[in-house]
């Protein structure tokens, strides 16, 4: 099964692609602007599950210790509004754990395995 996690920066892409990896799972983290438009990203990677991992804006900013504008925040939404339902798995990572995400992930994944 191929998996690809999608997202805004800083919502723990990153460690739940390695952690997949180490668990044996064939799965793909997308860092580019396009990983804001998963029917992009899917005509690229073909990915059987397509895991979208989010968290707010204002989350987003403190972990990039960024000041944004209210401007700049709305116009990210809008563009994220579009990745929120194109996905296979949506999880919000704002106070989940990376294990609560990892598990969340697991959990679905094997209901997808079940399923096959």
């Amino acid at each position: 099964m191929r998996i690809a996690v999608v997202g805004p920066c800083a919502s723990g892409k990153t460690a739940l692609v390695e952690r997949l990896q180490n668990l044996g799972y064939e799965v793909r983290e997308c860092s580019q602007e396009h990983s804001y438009v998963p029917t992009m990203w899917q005509k690229i990677s073909q990915p059987d599950v397509l895991v979208y991992l989010d968290a707010s804006l204002a989350t987003i900013a403190e972990r990039r210790s960024a000041d944004w504008s209210e401007e700049y925040l709305a116009k990210l939404n809008r563009r994220l509004s579009h990745a929120r339902q194109h996905c296979d798995l949506y999880i919000q990572t704002d106070e989940l754990s990376e294990e609560e995400v990892l598990e969340r992930a697991l959990d679905f994944l094997r209901r997808v395995e079940m399923m096959c």
